[in-house]
């Protein structure tokens, strides 16, 4: 379940701060049952700002839009499908562009920045 925040300009403090409620089940796992939450701090039609956090457990993604994701806590592996897998951690940022396809491999509870464009 997704929801709105009040904008504001200190991304990162939301981000750290957000309470995040409406924990649903993670259609992407291909493990263990995971959970996922988020919620939307700016939106204006396919385009998107927001806060998400997801329990650790294997994942495979195919990007729809293009993302790009700023961790604010937690630990993965990403690995593209025919690629090699890129640890990524907090501060890290990464873009997974429309088309993408992969694995993630969530290792800790992992909250993230995200964009869709």
């Amino acid at each position: 379940m997704t929801e709105t925040a009040p904008l504001t300009p200190l991304l990162t403090v939301t981000a750290l701060a957000a309470e995040l409620t409406g924990w649903e089940p993670l259609e992407e796992a291909t493990g263990e049952p995971m959970q996922a939450a988020s919620v939307t701090l700016w939106a204006d039609g396919d385009q998107e700002v927001g806060v998400w956090e997801c329990t650790p457990g294997p994942s495979y993604w195919v990007q729809e839009s293009h993302e790009f994701i700023h961790v604010v806590s937690g630990r993965m592996t990403v690995t593209p499908d025919g690629g090699e897998p890129t640890e990524i951690g907090p501060g890290d940022t990464a873009v997974f562009p429309r088309g993408w396809r992969g694995a993630w491999q969530i290792h800790e509870r992992l909250r993230k920045i995200y964009v869709l464009f």
